[in-house]
């Protein structure tokens, strides 16, 4: 099955990359300055395994709309966060891809090095015969969520950043048709990557 750009959103959720912002539990091992390195090159690897998703691309900043940086606006229309939380601000999100007639639904974040371009792609696959798709992430969260439908409760409720946000999630899709992707590692400690060939370059400067 052949990806629909008019039917197909990828909402990606970034932070403004600003020293001493990004990375904050990473840089309790690394310092404010390598952490700021370290998210900026994985900004970049997001950006190399979506920027040639054959579907429409929607970037989602968490302060302000940045004009020119990284992300390509003849790629990636440009957006700002709406909402207190990180719950209502995807539930915004998703709302306005509805409400724009987009039929299937995938929000990931912008620094997740385990992810690849045939994953997202799977991902909308799945899409197409399921109501949502879930990925986890092996610290407890979930590093990609897909629906073809609003399903608010998802985004309700939960305490954001812990260890039990993919179990309150998957409580909330009990009832529902969904698939699980295979766990995937999410870069927010030193232990995340301390061991990874990638990220020695960082660690002896």
């Amino acid at each position: 099955m052949s990806l629909n750009s008019a039917d197909n959103l990828l909402i990606i959720f970034t932070r403004n990359p600003e020293p001493g912002k990004v990375k904050t539990r990473l840089a309790k091992d690394v310092g404010d300055k390598t952490a700021f390195i370290i998210y900026n090159f994985l900004l970049q690897h997001t950006v190399s395994v979506t920027e040639n998703l054959k579907v429409c691309k929607e970037i989602y900043y968490s302060e302000t709309i940045a004009e020119d940086d990284i992300w390509n606006p003849y790629i990636y229309s440009k957006k700002s966060q709406q909402g207190k939380g990180l719950g209502e601000r995807m539930k915004n999100a998703f709302k306005d891809g509805f409400r724009n007639g987009y039929k299937n639904i995938i929000i990931i974040g912008s620094d997740l090095y385990d992810l690849q371009q045939h994953d997202l792609e799977n991902a909308f696959k799945i899409l197409a015969e399921k109501e949502a798709v879930i990925g986890p992430a092996t610290d407890g969260g979930y590093y990609l969520l897909g629906m073809n439908k609003l399903i608010p409760e998802v985004f309700e409720e939960k305490d954001w950043g812990t260890a039990f946000v993919l179990e309150e999630t998957l409580k909330d899709l009990k009832n529902r048709d969904f698939a699980l992707l295979e766990a995937r590692n999410d870069v927010d400690y030193y232990s995340d990557i301390q061991d990874h060939k990638d990220f020695q370059q960082f660690f002896n400067r």
